[in-house]
């Protein structure tokens, strides 16, 4: 099919979110990060997942209509409860006035605690960089990883973004990843179109590395590095769960199944002001210099372009197109 732009993708998903009950603004913020995920090439956290924002409005798993509440309990740290709402606008609410805390303090938090899935982390930390700040962020989600050698679910994925900014309102790195080998995303995908995954993403029920995506489903995914990412995803948990006031990954119901209660999760956020040490974007632009002397060096996210218009995946655009009442 021909490329779309991503122009239309907002209008398409904004249209769709509003057509299933979600207020302009939040559906707005919502379409804009769907919009950037498809053009960044990032289609599990892109199209793929309108179908479910729209059923989840319907039953009432996210409030698309309410207004984040913003407070500041410390002066450099800024609390959102998203109110069940979807974290993009809760997000969009609270990053003014963190802005402002890391440029008063040097450094400052975010924490966006009742919020429904973020799915893309860097797309948060990315804005915090653009406006000159470093952005550090995470959060948890639906239990999926069990301790190295165990068995039980007892955190998720829990991602780790990381954005720094070049000085002229760009990106000089950006990494978003999860805290396991792979993301939960790659597995449905597999899953769906019948293919195998590799050796060391996942185990089964029983333990045992598997390839079989129904079989990872029904398991564990495997921490990176083993007992390092489960350390982190375990960081992660208490920083998101404990210093938002969001629920254990433990508490979270599978995050694309229409009906059931609001995920209730927490993103956590930190905010650092390069020019505090005087040194930051000099260190930066010689580790540039050194990462030059190798051919295979870059700094990750480096020099990334944004597709537009985006080779969209046609099963998904059609279904987009239907969930905004729109005619092909």
């Amino acid at each position: 099919m021909p490329g779309v732009s991503t122009a239309e993708i907002e209008r398409t998903v904004q249209a769709a979110l509003m057509a299933h009950g979600a207020g302009a603004f939040p559906a707005a913020e919502v379409a804009r990060a769907v919009a950037q995920a498809e053009a960044a090439g990032n289609r599990i956290c892109g199209l793929y997942y309108l179908e479910s924002y729209c059923q989840q409005l319907r039953t009432g798993r996210v409030k698309g209509d309410v207004v984040p509440v913003v407070t500041a309990p410390r002066p450099a740290a800024i609390y959102v409860d998203a109110l069940m709402g979807f974290a993009q606008p809760a997000f969009a609410y609270g990053l003014a006035p963190a802005l402002d805390a890391a440029r008063q303090f040097g450094i400052a938090s975010l924490a966006v605690g009742h919020a429904h899935t973020c799915t893309a982390l860097g797309y948060f930390t990315e804005q915090i960089a653009r406006a000159g700040f470093i952005g550090l962020g995470m959060t948890n989600a639906s239990p999926i990883v069990a301790p190295p050698g165990g068995k039980t679910r007892m955190i998720g994925t829990n991602p780790i973004a990381f954005s720094v900014p070049d000085g002229q309102g760009g990106l000089a790195m950006q990494f978003d990843q999860s805290t396991t080998t792979v993301a939960l995303g790659k597995i449905t995908m597999a899953k769906a179109t019948g293919e195998a995954i590799p050796e060391g993403w996942a185990v089964d029920a029983d333990g045992n590395p598997t390839t079989d995506p129904e079989a990872a489903l029904a398991g564990s995914l495997v921490s990176t590095g083993g007992y390092k990412g489960w350390g982190f995803g375990l960081m992660v948990e208490l920083l998101t769960a404990g210093l938002t006031g969001g629920v254990l990954s433990r508490d979270v119901k599978p995050l694309k199944a229409p009906e059931g209660p609001p995920h209730d999760l927490g993103q956590y956020y930190i905010l650092i002001d390069p020019s505090t040490s005087g040194a930051f974007m000099d260190r930066l632009a010689q580790f540039e210099g050194l990462l030059a002397e190798d051919s295979a060096g870059r700094l990750p996210g480096q020099n990334r372009v944004l597709a537009d218009p985006v080779d969209a995946d046609p099963v998904a655009w059609a279904q987009a197109q239907e969930l905004a009442g729109i005619a092909d």
